[in-house]
């Protein structure tokens, strides 16, 4: 195994404790695991999610055991996961000044608990607000492996071109207005922030406080880590109020009819950011259907003016301090929490040599 990196700043017990609290959160994800199959049957990949509603019932013995799980899960989150990203804040300040993308930052909203929206709609950009328009979302294929097509993504056909010269990619570069844009965690806290949303006002506030760091320094590789740590706080209190809310004797489903012709677009926000389908109907049949991830947004390649997606605007710049063992590159990448299956891979049955990769 490699050598341990020459920046390993935590003391040997604290290392220990954390390396610990790594094998803790593994249980805690699969008991994440068991309470999300309570309702969606199985986990992940939960089957009980069909159009109109969902197919499991819930009783009252599901939400005892609902909030029975969720409490243990809350536990981690107050006691573990938020303290030791104030550890690691403390002994790698520099993790909030590298990694630095477009101050460019995009939410469609979602989570409607009746009430409220736990998750505004908006995008953020300089610091400046404005109200966000999905007609504003395009996708351009300059450097993926996609035939030119329609930008919209209502129109647009994903159809492989190969011999592209300036390809390097088999994600498209969706666009806002033209211009990259990060979504996830970091996004939808400073955007919930700007809004004036309580829950994210103040626990920011007090994060900025407790790590004497600017609302500047949020876009960064701890920056990231602490907003996915403190949005699992915030939706992990969301739950505990939903579900006490859920009625056994209520339907599930709501009964539907698929039209004749119709479009239309479904936008929401998923744990990695902002997630789209646009579908069109023709005969009561899908003529036309587009995703965009939010990978897709993150993990771009360059567009048609040259601009890089924001993960790779966010490794512009860094300093590596040993070439052998490159964990800053790797730091950087991770924080945006890159989705494995949402770029095709290409591999070789023939033997033909592709590339040579080092993995870190």
């Amino acid at each position: 195994s490699p050598s341990p990196h020459k920046n390993c700043r935590l003391p040997p017990q604290l290392n220990e404790e954390l390396s610990k609290h790594y094998l803790q959160a593994l249980e805690i994800r699969r008991g994440t695991h068991k309470l999300l199959a309570l309702l969606g049957e199985k986990m992940p990949h939960n089957i009980g999610i069909v159009a109109g509603g969902v197919t499991e019932k819930v009783s009252e013995d599901k939400i005892t055991n609902f909030l029975w799980r969720l409490n243990q899960i809350r536990e981690f989150i107050d006691n573990v996961y938020i303290p030791n990203l104030f550890t690691l804040g403390k002994y790698y300040p520099d993790c909030f000044n590298i990694g630095r993308s477009y101050q460019r930052f995009l939410a469609y909203g979602g989570l409607n608990l009746g009430e409220e929206i736990l998750f505004e709609s908006g995008v953020l950009e300089e610091g400046k607000l404005f109200e966000f328009n999905s007609g504003e979302i395009r996708e351009k294929v300059t450097s993926s492996w996609y035939r030119e097509t329609s930008p919209s993504p209502l129109a647009a056909q994903t159809e492989p071109s190969l011999n592209k010269e300036k390809a390097y990619s088999f994600i498209k570069s969706p666009r806002y207005q033209g211009k990259p844009s990060e979504v996830g965690p970091l996004a939808r806290l400073l955007i919930n922030y700007s809004k004036g949303k309580y829950k994210a006002k103040d626990l920011l506030n007090k994060v900025l406080s407790e790590l004497n760091i600017e609302f500047n320094n949020l876009s960064s590789v701890l920056g990231r880590h602490l907003a996915r740590a403190l949005e699992a706080k915030i939706v992990a209190e969301a739950m505990a109020e939903a579900v006490l809310k859920l009625e056994p004797a209520e339907p599930v489903i709501t009964p539907h009819q698929i039209p004749e012709s119709s479009q239309g677009e479904g936008l929401t926000e998923a744990p990695r950011g902002s997630l789209g389908h646009w579908v069109v109907i023709a005969d009561k049949k899908i003529k036309n259907y587009q995703v965009i991830t939010p990978a897709a947004w993150n993990a771009s390649p360059k567009d048609d003016q040259e601009n890089p997606g924001p993960l790779e605007k966010a490794l512009e710049g860094i300093k590596i301090e040993d070439k052998e063992n490159p964990l800053e590159i790797v730091r950087v990448v991770r924080s945006f929490d890159p989705c494995l299956a949402c770029a095709v891979h290409l591999i070789s049955f023939k033997g033909r040599k592709i590339g040579e990769f080092k993995v870190v």
